[in-house]
Parts: C-alpha cells; sequence; structure tokens
C-alpha cells in the first residue's frame, strides 16, 4: 500500500467523522465514557479479588499506567471491532462476543504490563488479576450497554392521549408468537396495553419468564387470572391453532368480559412507527370453523399448469379469482380469465399486476353464448379450464328457474363442447355438495351438469374431472357476511332452522382442492374435501354475537323464518349409488359413479329441457330439471323442427341450438 492511498483513506476517514450528526458523537461520548469506568473499575476488583483487597498503596500506584494503558488498548479495540457503531437499541449476541473478545485482548496486555511492571510479584497473582481483569471488564461493559439498550426501548408514554390508559393484558400462548408480541410491545414507543403475564396448557411452560412476564397458569386458569389482576384484554397468540381449540379458549374466556383478540401471524409483527394493537384483530367466526390446514405442496402436482395456457370461466368470482391468484404462481404460459361481470374482472386483473406483476387476459363474455366462447377458444387456444361461472343462490335461482338452467346447464355443456372440439387437454367443474339428491334448482343444475362432463368423458380425448364441496366462507353472498350485515345493524339475525348445518371450508383450501383435482383427475371423477363436521348454522349465529361481546337473544335477537323453498336441513357429500375411496391425498376422497351416463339419452332429454326453457315454460322446466337430476325423467320429447342440425358440430358432442348459437360451421379440430 502506498503512502499516498493511506493518506487518502485516511482522509476520507476524518470526512467521514466530521459528518456525522451531533446524537452521534453524544453517544460515543458516552459509550467511551463508560468504558474508562468500567475499565478502571474492572481493573481495580480484579487487583482487590486477587489479594483478598489486602493491597498495598505501592502496588495500586504501579498498577495506575496499566489502567491507562487498558483504557486505550480496550478503546482502541471498540472502534476496531465497531462496538461504538452500534445502535444501543439492536445490541445484541454478535457484539457482546465482539466485546468478549476485546477484553480478552486487554487482559492478555494486562498480563504482560503487570509482569513488567511488578515483577517481584508471583506470577500466579498477575495471572489472576488478568483472568479476573477480563471477566469483569466483559460484565460491565456489556451490561452497561444492555441498559441502553432496555432504556431505548422503554415505552415513552407521553404521546399518548390524556384519556387513554394501559389495557391490562394476558396472552394465551408461552411460544414463539407470544414472545414476538411482547417483545414488540416494550418496544412500542405507545403500546396501548401492558402485559401482566401469560398462558399456556404445556407443562414445560410454566413458571417460566418470557422477557421478565411470567407464564401464570394453563388457559383454563384464566377466569380466575381475570379477576385476580382485573386483566381487561385477552390476546391469543397461537396463529396456528385450530378452529376446535380457539373455540374452546373463547367458551373459557367469555363468561370473564374482557375483550378478546388474536395475533395472526407472528411473522406478520414488525418494528415500525405503528401502535402494535394495529397488528391485532378480533376473534373472528372464520378462526373458530378453522381446520387442520390442508397440506397440498402445489409445485409438486402443478406440472399440468406449468406452461400451460389456463382458462377461467367466472374468472372474477369468489373461486375464480382465487383459482387465479394460485395459478399465476404456478408459472402458466398464460391465464385466461372470462366472466360477466367488468368490474370484477378488472380488479383481479389489477391485483395480479401489483403482487405478482403478472398480466392475465380479461375477456368480458357470457358462457351461455357459444359464439363468444367459440372466438375466445379459438383466439387463446386455453389447453387446461377451470368452469367456475355458475349461479349459485338457492332461493334465488327457485324463483329463476330458467336463467339457472341456461347459465349452468347450457353453460357447462357448451364450455365441454368446445373444450372437446378445440382439443383441451383437461377440464375442471366446480359443483357443490348440493348436487346430491338435489332439492333446489340450483343444486339440480349442478348434479345434470356433473352428468354432462360423465357422458362426455368417455366418448372423448380431453379429460374431466369435478371438484364437489360445502359452503365457502366469505364467499360473496354467502351466509357469514350476510350474518355480519344484520349483527352490524343491531339484528335481528335470521336463521331458517334451529337444527339445520351445513359443512364450510375456506376459499384458498377450496381452490387448492380443486387444482389437486385437476391433477388427479381425468374421467370425470368427482373429487370431495374431508370437510370435518357439519356445522349448526345457528351456534354459527351466536359465536357471532359472542365474538362482538353482545349476549345471543338479550342483546341481539335471533329469529328463525323457516326453512326456504329448496333448501335442504342437512347436506350430504355423495349419493345412496357413489361410494366414496380413498386418493392420493389423505383428505381428498372421490367419488365412484354408481350408474354410467347413457349420453344419448341425456342429450336428447337436455335438448327437451332447454326447448322449455326457450319456450318460457318455467315451471315445466323446474319440473323436469328436477327429475332428471334425479333420474325419474321418463323419455324425452322430439323437437325436429325447433332443433335443426345445421351447425356442423359433430353430433355426438352437439350441443342445444339455442338462440345465442349462431356458428353455422364446424371449426377446425386443433
Amino acid at each position: 500500500m502506498t503512502g499516498g492511498s493511506v493518506m487518502n483513506d485516511l482522509t476520507r476517514w476524518l470526512h467521514g467523522i466530521r459528518r456525522l450528526p451531533r446524537s452521534r458523537w453524544i453517544r460515543f461520548g458516552k459509550d467511551l465514557t463508560g468504558d474508562i469506568i468500567a475499565t478502571i473499575l474492572s481493573l481495580a476488583l480484579a487487583v482487590g479479588m486477587a489479594h483478598a483487597f489486602d493491597v498495598a498503596t505501592d502496588l495500586w500506584m504501579s498498577m495506575l499506567p496499566i489502567g491507562i494503558a487498558a483504557i486505550g488498548v480496550t478503546a482502541v479495540l471498540h472502534y476496531f471491532f465497531r462496538v461504538y457503531s452500534v445502535n444501543p437499541r439492536y445490541f445484541g449476541l454478535h457484539d457482546f462476543l465482539n466485546i468478549a473478545l476485546t477484553s480478552g485482548v486487554v487482559s492478555i496486555a494486562v498480563l504482560g504490563l503487570t509482569r513488567y511492571q511488578t515483577p517481584d510479584q508471583p506470577f500466579a497473582k498477575s495471572f489472576e488479576v488478568a483472568v479476573l481483569f477480563g471477566l469483569v471488564q466483559t460484565c460491565i461493559a456489556a451490561s452497561l450497554r444492555i441498559l441502553n439498550r432496555r432504556r431505548a426501548w422503554q415505552p415513552r408514554l407521553g404521546g399518548i392521549d390524556s384519556d387513554s390508559r394501559l389495557r391490562r393484558t394476558i396472552i394465551v400462548g408461552a411460544g414463539d408468537a407470544g414472545e414476538a408480541l411482547i417483545r414488540e410491545i416494550q418496544r412500542s414507543k405507545s403500546p396501548g396495553f401492558v402485559v401482566l403475564g401469560l398462558v399456556d396448557d404445556l407443562d414445560d411452560r410454566r413458571e417460566q419468564q418470557i422477557h421478565g412476564k411470567k407464564v401464570l397458569g394453563k388457559v383454563a386458569d384464566l377466569p380466575s387470572l381475570v379477576e385476580q389482576y382485573h386483566v381487561e384484554e385477552i390476546v391469543i397468540a397461537m396463529p396456528e391453532a385450530t378452529g376446535k381449540d380457539l373455540r374452546r379458549i373463547i367458551d373459557i374466556c367469555t363468561p370473564t368480559g374482557a375483550r378478546v383478540r388474536t395475533l395472526p401471524s407472528a411473522l406478520s409483527i414488525v418494528s415500525g412507527t405503528q401502535q402494535i394493537s394495529s397488528y391485532l384483530r378480533d376473534i373472528d367466526i372464520e378462526d373458530l370453523l378453522k381446520r387442520e390446514p390442508i397440506q397440498t405442496d402445489l409445485k409438486s402436482i402443478s406440472q399440468y399448469l406449468s406452461g400451460e395456457r389456463v382458462m377461467i370461466t367466472g374468472g372474477g368470482g369468489s373461486i375464480g379469482s382465487e383459482l387465479a391468484r394460485q395459478i399465476a404462481s404456478l408459472s402458466p404460459a398464460c391465464l385466461i380469465l372470462v366472466g360477466k361481470g367488468e368490474n370484477s374482472l378488472y380488479e383481479i386483473e389489477q391485483e395480479l399486476l401489483q403482487t405478482n406483476r403478472f398480466r392475465p387476459k380479461t375477456i368480458v363474455a357470457d358462457v351461455r353464448d357459444y359464439a363468444s366462447m367459440e372466438r375466445v377458444f379459438k383466439e387463446h387456444a386455453p389447453t387446461v379450464v377451470f368452469h367456475a361461472a355458475a349461479h349459485k343462490h338457492v332461493p334465488l335461482m327457485e324463483s329463476n328457474p330458467i336463467e339457472a338452467i341456461q347459465n349452468n346447464v347450457l353453460g357447462t355443456w357448451q364450455v365441454a363442447d368446445l373444450c372437446i372440439r378445440y382439443g383441451v387437454k383437461k377440464m375442471v367443474l366446480i359443483s357443490s355438495d348440493k348436487a346430491v339428491r338435489p332439492s333446489s334448482i340450483m343444486g339440480a343444475t349442478k348434479r345434470v351438469g356433473e352428468m354432462i362432463l360423465g357422458g362426455l368423458a368417455l366418448r372423448s380425448e380431453t379429460e374431466f374431472a369435478i371438484v364437489r364441496f360445502g359452503n365457502v366462507m366469505g364467499s360473496r353472498g354467502s351466509l357469514i357476511p350476510l350474518l355480519k350485515s344484520q349483527l352490524k345493524r343491531g339484528g335481528p339475525l335470521t336463521i331458517t332452522h334451529p337444527d339445520m348445518t351445513r359443512y364450510f371450508m375456506t376459499i384458498p383450501e377450496s381452490v387448492q382442492l380443486i387444482i389437486q383435482a385437476g391433477a388427479m383427475g381425468g374421467r370425470s371423477e368427482i373429487f370431495i374435501l374431508d370437510m370435518g363436521e357439519p356445522v349448526r348454522i345457528v351456534d354459527l349465529a351466536r359465536d357471532l354475537i359472542r365474538l362482538h361481546g353482545l349476549v345471543p337473544d338479550e342483546d341481539i335477537e335471533i329469529i328463525f323464518t323457516g326453512v326456504r323453498p329448496g333448501e335442504k336441513m342437512h347436506e350430504e357429500l355423495a349419493g345412496d349409488t357413489e361410494e366414496l375411496a380413498a386418493s392420493d391425498h389423505p383428505k381428498i376422497h372421490v367419488v365412484a359413479h354408481g350408474n354410467p351416463v347413457d349420453w344419448v339419452n341425456l342429450k336428447a332429454k337436455l335438448h327437451h329441457l332447454l326447448f322449455l326453457c326457450e319456450s318460457g315454460k318455467g315451471q315445466e322446466a323446474h319440473t323436469y330439471l328436477m327429475e332428471l337430476a334425479l333420474g325419474k325423467s321418463g323419455e324425452p320429447f322430439e323437437h325436429p323442427d325447433r332443433w335443426p342440425d345445421h351447425t356442423g358440430i359433430p353430433s355426438e358432442f352437439s350441443p342445444v341450438k339455442s338462440p345465442l348459437l349462431t356458428s353455422e360451421s364446424e371449426p377446425e379440430r386443433t
């Protein structure tokens, strides 16, 4: 290294020193002063302890230059190891080890200087002084910085409004999430509440302390602890807890009158300027319904999507949009979202652009319009299709049977036909548990859709799979959002019947099942999820009221309105002629078809069903649909004049000639 480069480095260092803010100089001065005091005190204690605190004056005098040298060496080494650059808020193990290393080096220097200054003193005494000095200096220097760290994280309550006060809080869960929550509360400038302790059911955590907060007992002890410590808030720091576990905790907490909130994830708690309370949320009804998560490695089963041109009908709906989110991360060559609602399509398009930097192709089209859908298949050539476009509201479809049949039956038939004609590799149909022994128009249309795929599966090279599941929590127009809106208005909550039950699942896990089924199915197999036990709807309503700190039937009334047309008391997962079999996934079962579908006969009946719709005979179409879905319909009527075969579409795959079907020639097969 040349002299010029050394001077340049020194010049840059001095320039950097001059630019340091005043606060850094003050902190450096405090740290240096602390190191001077720690070094002098450590040397004095080391000499005193080595000689049983019976030290002659001349020995003290001889140690004075040693102390000055130790101070200089300590300051230089602390600067070299950047100990003075450490922000006291983040002093950690790495910095402690640097201090220990510095003290070790200085103790060696002390040993050498002691032998030089006091050659008459036994070596054992000099060695003892050096060792004691290193240990004591490490402890004092580190302790000073730990105190600075604690003071830096001490909550500053001056910023809280004079009317506010700290809420007395107990944390449920003495694991990683509980530890992270306490740490961030202690670091927060205005936490809003004070933690009195924790509870945990694991025996090995009893009587332990986390950041000075003691584990006071088990979850069952909460009522007595709330009364003893005047607790106002209980925070559940168990992000992986199942709905069963949360329900047990809520049942224990409810009589106490304390507010109950939960921590979504330990990873969601981060340092920042926001109050820690902003990371907490109230317990939601979905938390109580949460089951053991489905362990599906989408990457391992997504080969059939990677590099493919994937189309989702109903792409702006609850299921369709979640399908788009998950499939966008699986490297498809193209993602085509088809739907009638332009606003919902625009929203998911913008979401994927902002979160995944992925731009899907969004197309406004109606699955009932054969010509429009055919243009989509021609222009975008999808290779995998997820058919999620459907009307799903049971009571609403009861009063609109023609719309339900044309959208759910004709739409499914036309999409399946186009999949076959344009060489799509796989089509996945989204069905419902309401398709089992259907009692509603919606359920019957879903069942007929399953039958259509069952009839076409053995007559084409396109692979078909069907996914059947129960109610989806949080989907638009579903039960739970309705109950929440009624509760927000002050009630009453309207329930059809006190004994009515339903299966529930979350949108993400239902979509995982759909993608999994696409990997497993090939010949119109029906896949269902192990959805646990059905839940009484009235129990959901009461839980929802309690979670808002209210008392069912006192603060909020529950009214039973009676079972609506088309509704069942209890849903089923498989019919009498269907058997459940295990699949490669422990949470997914396969429904074996009881009887094969006679496609020729079914197609003729579909012609008659859609003829009734085209003729505006809603009640007759309703009756015929229910008989068809239940396997009770007789021979179909012939309508040769009404349904001329002039489309050029192969007869074995030809859908009914609806007024919307304007294609006159068969497109080339791909």
